[in-house]
């Protein structure tokens, strides 16, 4: 077994669960403690039995439940230094502790083999993630959110994923339209902001490939986007190389079925 749902996806919360038969792992915890606990209930799966928990950066909408989520479940939080300065009174008491990771440097949470890589966000010290199965290096999951542009070093590491979580945040025309103060549209689109579903889709150029099974599309704008765009864009994209994959779009409010990676 080796599995992942997005529980949240958004602005105003995320939350990726990542699985083995032995270990469960919690990617994020921008959610309050108690949605974590209902969603997870929600898709089927056994709340107490998970091993720790991973942060991505400092935004709130990764880390504002990961205090709770720390000490309601009894597990450590895996975070880098720099980010941990950033949080650490936001957090409150952490009774399991805390382990520090750097980007690009493997680590393994029981039978699942992290690799954090950095990403272009206008954070202190933000990742992305490669995860793997120890003994089956058939099938990988990436995930890749809260980035500005597409680096060689992120191509790089989603290539040969079985599973992409993806970032396909605005799109460009509703953005430019939309009620944000300009500033803040200048930000979006910067190097340090979030992809345009147009970005998305000149990742997916890059690294497609036929073992590429699963790809959902994450972090939509509820003011700059709508599932329904973003998934035509990449479907169009998908249906002019004539490639099928299994395509999901990550709600802010809904979780995804649960994947086998």
């Amino acid at each position: 077994m080796f599995q992942t749902a997005i529980l949240a996806s958004g602005s105003r919360g995320n939350s990726i669960l990542i699985r083995t038969s032995s270990t469960k792992i919690l990617l994020d915890a921008g959610l309050s403690g108690r949605r974590i606990s209902e969603t997870i209930r929600n898709i089927g799966l056994e709340e107490k039995k998970i091993n720790a928990l991973i942060v991505s950066h400092e935004h709130n909408d990764h880390v504002g439940g990961a205090g709770i989520a720390c000490r309601k479940y009894r597990i450590p939080l895996f975070i880098t230094e720099p980010t941990y300065k950033l949080v650490e009174t936001r957090l409150g008491r952490l009774i399991s502790g805390v382990e520090f990771f750097h980007s690009g440097e493997q680590f393994t949470i029981g039978d699942i083999i992290i690799t954090p890589f950095s990403s272009s966000h206008d954070v202190v010290d933000g990742c992305n993630f490669t995860f793997e199965k120890v003994g089956d290096r058939s099938r990988k999951l990436a995930v890749a959110t809260d980035l500005g542009f597409s680096s060689r070093l992120l191509v790089t590491k989603l290539r040969n994923a079985s599973t992409i979580i993806l970032e396909s945040n605005h799109d460009d025309e509703m953005l430019l339209r939309g009620p944000y103060p300009f500033l803040l549209k200048q930000r979006v689109k910067s190097r340090h902001g979030h992809l345009s579903n147009e970005q998305a889709v000149a990742v997916i150029s890059q690294i497609i490939h036929p073992g590429l099974k699963n790809l959902v599309l994450a972090h939509l704008s509820e003011q700059n986007n709508t599932p329904e765009i973003a998934r035509r864009v990449m479907e169009s994209y998908l249906k002019e190389i004539n490639y099928e994959l299994n395509l999901f779009i990550s709600l802010q409010n809904e979780p995804t079925p649960i994947l086998d990676i």
